[in-house]
């Protein structure tokens, strides 16, 4: 019954982080963190931007969780798993098929190429507002027509 309860924390855990992500991304980062966000709207020259930083803070903040649970397995671990797997789904999604930091990802799937649509137009404007489709996972249901 554990390993259920763990799995449920897994699960949760990402789920709750698209939300808290769509939320931060909205309201945050397109609010008073525009200064660091605004890196990933324009540009890149080089590997890395300002931007990354969120994504270091999340990083630290999993694995901590983690070494925390990690002699029990209690839910801190779990939810530290949870957060490690939606950073690794965000570089995937994010990094490697929308922003193509690595040129190897093609598909022809109507979902994937509907969130790559949502986040283009996310990306049209390089100014803090107006802006829309904050999400990573879950776009508006216009995005998935062509």
């Amino acid at each position: 019954m554990n390993v259920i309860i763990d799995i449920g924390i897994v699960l949760l855990t990402i789920a709750g982080m698209e939300a808290l992500s769509w939320f931060i991304h909205k309201y945050l980062f397109h609010g008073p963190l525009w200064f660091i966000h605004k890196t990933h709207h324009q540009q890149r020259h080089g590997w890395f931007e300002l931007n990354d930083i969120f994504s270091i803070g999340f990083a630290v903040l999993s694995l901590w969780l983690m070494w925390q649970g990690r002699n029990n397995y209690n839910a801190g671990f779990f939810i530290g798993l949870g957060i490690t797997i939606y950073g690794l789904i965000y570089f995937v999604f994010h990094d490697w098929f929308i922003h193509n930091r690595f040129k190897a990802f093609k598909t022809t799937n109507s979902y994937l190429l509907s969130i790559r649509r949502a986040h283009k137009i996310h990306h049209k404007s390089t100014e803090k507002m107006p802006s829309e489709e904050f999400g990573l996972l879950v776009a508006s249901k216009k995005y998935f027509k062509r």
